[in-house]
């Protein structure tokens, strides 16, 4: 029942609808782009590069989702019928990831298709073992983006402090870590920030010569993401709104 109404309260945004379809075009479309622009290397990797641009919609999404309730003052009601805050932040999380994954699936199946015909002549396999581990780690992550942006945006209740943490959260530490020239402290950012941790999945050469292993590195992001849920979900139960 809470499912259904937080399933129903997601939907009925025409902002939701918009949003992952632009989850869709933003991850096929870069996603081909960097597919007829790559001369080599990890084939798998480059045609799924789209999700770069493409959680900047999921992390916009998730954090609407839970923002826009406090905004409109809409989560007094919901409180109201569903008293048990467990049960409602566990519902819209599983809604917002979900719809999140579901849009997520549809642009990396389209990265794929566009892969498989422009570099057919390069020798990509799209139906091949590590590429669709690296398909399905690209879908998990996504996953894994709406709900650490969904714990942050509960914590913090207010969209342009929530955007900016989680953006700050994702695209600092690389940012650092081409600036710095340390290739010791380099390797540790790229095995503990999270946005290079998690897309490590999407590696299918060399893998012996990356700082962390692809399940590892999507490990180390479900680790923030359920970090950032629980502390969200904490405040969440113990303040008056």
């Amino acid at each position: 029942m809470i499912l259904r109404a937080e399933w129903t309260k997601l939907h009925t945004v025409r902002s939701t609808a918009w949003l992952a379809l632009a989850t869709v075009i933003t991850t096929t479309g870069l996603g081909a782009a960097a597919s007829a622009l790559t001369a080599g290397g990890d084939l798998a990797k480059a045609s799924l590069s789209g999700v770069y641009c493409g959680q900047v919609v999921v992390v916009v999404l998730a954090v609407l989702a839970m923002t826009n309730e406090y905004a409109s003052g809409l989560v007094c009601t919901t409180l109201a019928c569903a008293p048990r805050r467990t049960r409602v932040l566990i519902a819209k999380a599983v809604a917002v990831t979900a719809t999140a994954a579901g849009a997520g699936l549809l642009g990396v199946a389209g990265s794929l298709v566009a892969a498989r015909i422009l570099l057919q002549d390069k020798g990509f396999t799209a139906t091949a073992g590590p590429t669709l581990r690296a398909a399905a780690g690209t879908v998990l992550y996504l996953g894994l983006i709406a709900l650490l942006s969904l714990g942050i945006a509960t914590a913090l209740r207010h969209t342009a402090p929530a955007l900016t943490t989680v953006f700050g959260l994702l695209y600092l530490f690389p940012l650092f870590g081409q600036l710095i020239s340390d290739e010791r402290w380099h390797a540790r950012i790229e095995q503990y920030a999270p946005m290079p941790a998690g897309l490590a999945v999407q590696a299918t050469t060399n893998l012996g010569d990356v700082p962390v292993g692809p399940w590892t590195g999507l490990g180390t992001l479900a680790a923030y993401a359920g970090t950032a849920l629980l502390f969200g979900a904490a405040l969440f139960i113990t303040r008056d709104a």
